[in-house]
């Protein structure tokens, strides 16, 4: 199937960082991949379900309603995930969420878009010291379990953790986001394996692409 043929239909779903809180141009990273995939001849009809705040627990919550009505149709759905940095902050002396409960809040968002191909977007790099070291383990954590289940993985924190534009971004913004330039950091690091995920052809959906029902 030609480039020019195919219906690709991507849902990218996550926190604030997938809406592109921050960023002037309104495009964040997602925006700036969209536009990459077809600047290489591959036009997307792309979803943007981030939301502020929400850690990988919420997110997985509403994947089994926001996601099916938007690739029911699709020749090749695909489902690009990002979240971590929401579970990573401190409230009553521990964690939003536990890294295990991120581990399965991963799992239930593979299961619940099931059989559509799932690719994560790791969470990128923070300024706060101590927080950061939670976000790198947790991104070593989720590395781990896409291995082992065969989700593609891209690191966003190793993209970012050493750049002195991302931090010098996210310090001139609110101290969480960055601004137009951190978002083209970042979505220069995840635009070349994302398009590379979906420049393949689907071959493990069924043949309307429909995602399975919400068990």
């Amino acid at each position: 199937m030609s480039t020019g043929t195919r219906d690709v239909r991507v849902c990218f779903v996550g926190d604030s960082f997938v809406a592109g809180v921050g960023d002037p141009s309104g495009l964040g990273w997602v925006g700036r991949v969209v536009a990459a995939s077809a600047a290489r001849g591959l036009p997307l009809t792309a979803y943007n379900l981030g939301v502020r705040r929400q850690t990988s627990v919420e997110v997985a919550a509403r994947l089994p309603v926001e996601v099916p009505p938007r690739l029911a149709a699709a020749g090749e759905p695909r489902v690009v995930l990002s979240f971590g940095v929401n579970d990573t902050v401190m409230e009553d002396g521990a964690p939003r969420v536990d890294p295990g409960a991120t581990v399965e809040a991963l799992h239930a968002a593979v299961r619940a878009v099931a059989p559509v191909p799932v690719l994560l977007v790791g969470p990128p790099a923070v300024v706060d010291p101590a927080q950061d070291a939670r976000v790198r383990h947790l991104t070593a954590a989720l590395r781990s379990v896409c291995a082992e289940t065969g989700v593609p993985f891209v690191d966003a924190h190793a993209a970012t953790a050493a750049a002195h534009r991302w931090h010098r971004e996210v310090v001139a913004g609110d101290g969480a986001h960055p601004g137009a330039d951190g978002y083209a950091l970042l979505a220069d690091a995840v635009a070349g394996p994302i398009l590379d995920w979906l420049g393949a052809p689907v071959s493990d959906v069924g043949a309307a692409g429909t995602p399975a029902a919400a068990p």
